[in-house]
C-alpha cells in the first residue's frame, strides 16, 4: 500500500544521511574522507541532537572503521558505515572478512577515483576494486535512487537466505553533493519497513558461545566459500521481493537494471551510474531523429544479473558497454568482460563495443553520447571498423 511521501530538496549525502536518521542503526563507525564525509557528520549530528540513539565511534582510520563494524556486527548490532576512494582501498582486508563472516552490514560507498594520480572526483575504480569481496553493490543513478536504496539496503543483506554485507554506491560530488528534488517516506513506514534486526547467532548471547572468524583449515574453508556464493546466488530472488516490497509501500519500482526506450532498439548502451541521466536525454533526442536508441542501466552490479541482461539485449543490432574504471588488462573494463561473457554464454551474439569514460570526474556529454550510437550505427550499418576497446572524450595531443 503506497504512502504520502514528503517532497524535499537534498543532496545526495544528505539524502542517504536521513535514510540512516529513519533506519536508526545501532553502530555507526566511521572515519572521514572526501565526497563522503558529510554522511558522519551529519549522522554525529542527528545523535547529538537526540534524534537517533546510533552509537557512533569515530575511529583513526578507514581500516579500523571496518574492523569496528565487524566486531559491533558480529555482537548482534545492527551496523553500518560510509567512505569513500582510498578509504575502502584501506578496508580492503576487513571487507573479505565482513563477507566471509556473513555479516550484514551496510556501507553507501560515495564513488570516487583511487589515485594515481591523486584525484578527489568521481569513477567507480573504488567500487569496482572491491567487487570480488563478496559483498552486494547497488548502483544509484541520482539522489532519489540513493536514498530508495540505503533503505532496501537491510531487509536484503539480513535476510536469513542471504546475510552478507551491502554497498550502497553513489557518484562522488555528482549525486552526493548536487542538490535535487527527493520525495522522502514517513518516518513510520521506513521503520516498518526495515523492520527490527534479529540475528540468530551474535556473540552477546548468553549461554550460546560461538567463535567468529577463526582459522579454517583446507577441509573446511572451501566449502564456506561456496556457501558465499551460494548466499550471493540467493540474494537475486531477495532483492526482487524487497524492491517489490518497496514498490507498495512508495509506488517506485526497482530491479537489476532499468530498460529506458529498449523495446524496439536497435543500439544499446549499457552504463551504471549518474551517467545514465545523460545517456537517456542524448537518447531522446536521437529518437526525435528517427534513431531507434536505447539505455540498459545496470543497478544490481553484485550479484552480476547475467541472464536478465542477455535477455533485455538479445533484439539490439549492437551495444555500447561502458566502463566508468580502467581494468589495465588491454581489453576492457569490469562491465565490459562481464556483459560480453554473458552474453556469449546465453547464446546472445551481437556487436558489443567496450568504452572507458568519464575517469576521474572527466565531463560526459550528451555529444559524447551520440558519438558512440553514430560509431555503433557504422559498424553495423555500414561496416566501419570500431576498436572494440577505446576511450571517450580523451584530449587530443593538440588540446594538451
Amino acid at each position: 500500500m503506497s504512502v504520502t511521501s514528503i517532497r524535499e530538496r537534498m543532496s545526495g549525502n544528505e539524502a542517504v544521511a536521513e535514510a540512516i536518521r529513519q533506519v536508526n542503526p545501532d553502530v555507526m563507525p566511521a572515519f572521514p574522507i572526501t565526497p563522503s564525509t558529510e554522511i558522519p557528520q551529519m549522522v554525529s549530528s542527528f545523535i547529538a541532537g537526540g534524534k537517533i540513539d546510533t552509537e557512533f565511534i569515530p575511529v583513526e582510520s578507514e581500516h579500523s572503521a571496518m574492523s569496528a563494524a565487524i566486531g559491533s556486527e558480529a555482537a548482534g548490532a545492527r551496523t553500518m558505515t560510509a567512505t569513500s576512494s582510498a578509504g575502502l582501498a584501506l578496508m580492503w582486508e576487513e571487507l573479505l572478512l565482513a563477507a566471509s563472516n556473513r555479516l550484514p552490514i551496510v556501507l553507501t560507498l560515495v564513488n570516487r577515483t583511487l589515485s594515481g594520480p591523486i584525484n578527489i572526483n568521481c569513477d567507480h575504480s573504488d567500487g569496482m576494486g572491491a567487487r570480488d569481496t563478496g559483498w552486494i553493490q547497488i548502483y544509484a543513478e541520482n539522489n532519489q535512487e540513493a536514498y530508495d536504496n540505503y533503505i532496501q539496503a537491510f531487509p536484503i543483506a539480513e535476510d536469513k537466505r542471504v546475510h552478507l554485507p551491502v554497498m550502497i554506491c553513489q557518484d562522488g560530488f555528482i549525486t552526493s553533493h548536487a542538490v535535487e528534488n527527493i520525495l522522502l517516506l514517513p518516518d513510520e513506514q521506513v521503520k516498518e519497513f526495515v523492520g527490527t534486526y534479529e540475528p540468530e547467532e551474535y556473540l552477546l548471547q548468553p549461554g550460546k558461545p560461538i567463535a567468529v572468524g577463526p582459522y579454517s583449515i583446507s577441509a573446511y574453508a572451501m566449502e564456506a566459500k561456496k556457501a558465499q556464493a551460494v548466499a550471493m546466488e540467493n540474494a537475486r530472488e531477495v532483492i526482487k521481493e524487497v524492491a517489490d516490497r518497496f514498490a507498495q509501500m512508495s509506488g517506485r519500482q526497482y530491479g537489476f537494471f532499468e530498460s529506458y526506450r529498449l523495446e524496439d532498439a536497435e543500439y544499446v548502451m549499457l552504463i551504471m551510474g549518474s551517467a545514465a541521466g545523460t545517456a537517456k536525454q542524448a537518447v531522446d533526442e536521437l529518437r526525435e531523429s528517427g534513431v531507434k536508441a536505447g539505455v540498459l542501466k545496470l543497478r544490481v552490479f553484485r550479484p552480476f544479473p547475467e541472464k536478465e541482461i542477455a535477455e533485455a539485449l538479445k533484439n539490439a543490432k549492437a551495444v555500447a558497454i561502458m566502463d566508468r574504471v580502467e581494468s589495465y588488462n588491454g581489453n576492457c573494463g569490469p562491465l565490459g568482460s562481464e556483459v560480453t561473457a554473458g552474453l556469449f554464454r546465453n547464446k546472445v551474439f551481437i556487436d558489443t563495443v567496450c568504452y572507458t569514460y568519464g575517469l576521474a570526474g572527466r565531463d560526459f556529454t550528451t555529444d559524447n553520447v551520440k558519438e558512440i550510437f553514430g560509431e555503433l550505427q557504422g559498424l553495423v550499418c555500414e561496416g566501419k571498423q570500431v576498436p572494440h576497446n577505446r576511450y571517450i572524450g580523451l584530449r587530443t595531443r593538440e588540446e594538451q
